[in-house]
């Protein structure tokens, strides 16, 4: 009998295979070899392996980085990280420390290995599928069960096929396939799916571009991206000095996928994602001559060597236009390191541009708020509004190219019309892991974990009720964003620690006084439209609600990380049979859930007792997800577990 063609995809998760069938959309679990984390949601994830009493993590690598809280105006952030090195040292974690770069550059660069699996507290995780690792964007609540050797746990995705032909135009880059991937699917065209890349044209493309492309899949919603590993990944891992890793992998002759997309990489030509979300894909042809304000390169999407050299070859001998602000923030210290290397940080500061640290900065709203009103052209991967730091900015995704060429000129420009070289990739990368520490392997009991005064205890949730009568704290329409949801930023991140206090950040933006209002109604219920709960992965977003005292949350659909962070933190996730009944609903009115005959498939009827009517919901919850949900989240249904 002919053993039946795989994916990619199938081939990664048939390997990993814990438990469950692969059967589309039935749930079931994988081992996950390695893990990352980083400050932004790492220490809430770390707090939970202890409390899970976990001694040694039981992956084969995981590493905690510190890229996105660094701008240490007070005394939290600076005591997260004292807490999250200390607390690696004991565990078995490996430490980046601040300044060593973003994790999904340095994974790529230092740890990423072709077939493995990567579960991170970062939505942008698979950024690791460019090298071609299944690379899993989760709640930090979830990396830390992996990290205690639980395997991971989701539904069987449908897989979609990119194939791509020809090459790409000078003045073209990976960063305009994936706008172009954008435009084709939407925000929420990859939820319950994962994106594999196929084709002659992915020959064309180095890692750091696949990465690219793979990274800016988080904001199709998909499970996550990946690409073939083949003699481009070989060539990487070679000069990252690291080619004993090497594996060659691809998608079986004849394998079937469930949807197909061609793009043919000669064709494209550069585009931009315009206010105020990643698939608002226009040409820049179509809206050249725009004025801008402020033009940021770098993030984990667009930071590499290549990408900065090519920006360095752009601006060389020329200036930066008097109306713009132009910000640099390399991807890692080695990118920084080689830059400078080869001549071209120099050309850039010499242009007027201002270099940051070698982090996030002004993609997670850490510094660098554009004025009001502006336009900002950014490298990034998200344009939510408000995510900047200044609600009132118009923030657009583009390639380096454009954004540089647009620097000079002060208005959105073709970079085609720019005169550059494009760089020469190096023959060896500058390798130097001297800011990545190793964790104490002989004596781990002697280390001490330190926790300042803003680490908090984690709050507890209590088991599910059989009914809940609850009032309707907010409606809100689609695509609602985890940045919508809790924000981001220099004020609210030091609080990532202490629950009480970035709960009253909740909603910040939608509804004025969201946390009194919770208050004064002893919590409360969360209705929604279409994907609810799009972008980051921070479990914030769960968990402060669950502290406000929100039980369930109505939507028309749900985001794949965040449906699963309302179940880690025991917030039912229901979803509308009709339209009608999310219309029928307004602030204030009163539900009423029955959950004592809560199963898989069975749905769950719910009576608005304001309306006098009642309507009937389901929902994709597995016979665990209900378990979990019935202890009141998942720490409380590991720690009923060990008890038993």
């Amino acid at each position: 009998m002919t053993a039946k063609a795989l994916t990619l995809t199938e081939k990664i998760l048939h390997e990993h295979l814990v438990t469950g069938e692969m059967k589309k959309g039935a749930p079931i679990g994988i081992r996950i070899d390695q893990t990352l984390t980083q400050d932004a949601t790492g220490t809430m994830a770390y707090l939970q392996l202890e409390a899970m009493g976990v001694d040694q993590v039981k992956t084969e690598l995981s590493v905690s980085y510190v890229d996105h809280n660094t701008l240490q105006s007070g005394f939290e952030n600076a005591d997260d990280h004292k807490y999250l090195q200390t607390v690696a040292k004991k565990h078995g974690v490996f430490f980046s420390r601040p300044g060593n770069g973003i994790c999904h550059q340095v994974h790529l660069e230092r740890f990423g290995r072709p077939g493995a699996t990567l579960l991170g507290s970062d939505s942008h995780t698979p950024t690791g599928g460019g090298i071609g690792m299944l690379a899993i964007g989760a709640g930090g609540l979830d990396v830390a069960c992996a990290m205690a050797g639980e395997p991971f746990m989701l539904n069987m995705p449908r897989v979609v096929e990119v194939r791509l032909t020809g090459a790409l135009q000078k003045g073209v880059s990976a960063k305009d396939v994936i706008l172009k991937v954008l435009s084709m699917l939407t925000v929420k065209g990859g939820v319950g799916k994962v994106i594999e890349y196929t084709g002659d044209g992915v020959k064309t493309l180095s890692v750091p571009e696949r990465a690219t492309i793979t990274n800016m899949g988080a904001e199709l919603g998909a499970t996550t991206s990946v690409f073939p590993s083949d003699e481009v990944t070989r060539d990487f891992l070679r000069r990252e000095g690291r080619e004993d890793v090497f594996r060659a992998l691809a998608a079986d002759a004849g394998a079937v996928y469930d949807e197909r997309y061609d793009i043919d990489l000669a064709a494209l030509e550069p585009l931009i994602a315009l206010p105020h979300m990643p698939d608002v894909v226009k040409t820049v042809r179509e809206v050249a001559g725009q004025p801008i304000d402020q033009v940021a390169i770098g993030s984990c999407t667009n930071s590499s060597y290549r990408d900065i050299m090519t920006v360095a070859s752009i601006l060389d001998g020329k200036r930066v236009a008097p109306n713009v602000s132009l910000v640099l923030s390399p991807g890692s210290r080695q990118v920084l390191s080689m830059v400078a290397e080869a001549g071209g940080l120099a050309k850039i500061l010499a242009a007027g541009a201002r270099l940051l640290e070698c982090t996030c900065g002004p993609c997670i709203g850490m510094g660098q708020s554009p004025v009001t009103n502006a336009w900002s052209l950014r490298t990034f991967n998200r344009n939510f509004k408000g995510r900047s730091g200044t609600l009132s900015a118009n923030v657009c995704l583009v390639s380096p190219e454009t954004a540089a060429a647009s620097a000079i000129r002060g208005v959105i420009t073709d970079p085609r019309e720019a005169d550059f070289d494009l760089p020469a990739e190096p023959q060896a990368f500058l390798v130097d892991d001297s800011m990545i520490y190793a964790p104490e392997r002989e004596h781990p009991e002697s280390v001490e974990v330190v926790q300042g005064p803003n680490i908090r205890p984690l709050p507890e949730n209590t088991p599910l009720a059989a009914a809940i009568e609850k009032e309707v704290v907010i409606k809100v329409g689609d695509n609602i964003t985890t940045d919508h949801i809790m924000p981001a930023g220099a004020k609210v991140l030091p609080y990532r620690s202490n629950i009480e206090k970035i709960s009253e950040f909740v909603f910040r933006d939608v509804q004025e006084g969201f946390k009194a209002h919770c208050q004064k109604a002893g919590g409360g219920i969360i209705v929604a439209g279409e994907n609810y709960g799009q972008g980051s992965s921070r479990e914030h977003a769960a968990l402060a609600p669950m502290y406000l005292g929100i039980k369930a949350v109505l939507a028309k659909s749900f985001a794949r990380i965040h449906a699963a962070n309302l179940v880690n933190f025991g917030i039912v996730p229901l979803l509308f049979d009709e339209a009608a009944d999310y219309e029928s609903i307004a602030e204030g009115d009163v539900l009423f859930f029955d959950f004592s005959a809560l199963a898989p498939d069975a749905p769950v009827r719910v009576e608005n007792r304001t309306k006098k009517r009642s309507f009937s919901t389901h929902h994709a919850l597995s016979a665990l997800d209900i378990e979990m949900l019935k202890a009141g989240g998942k720490l409380n249904y590991i720690k009923n577990k060990q008890q038993s």
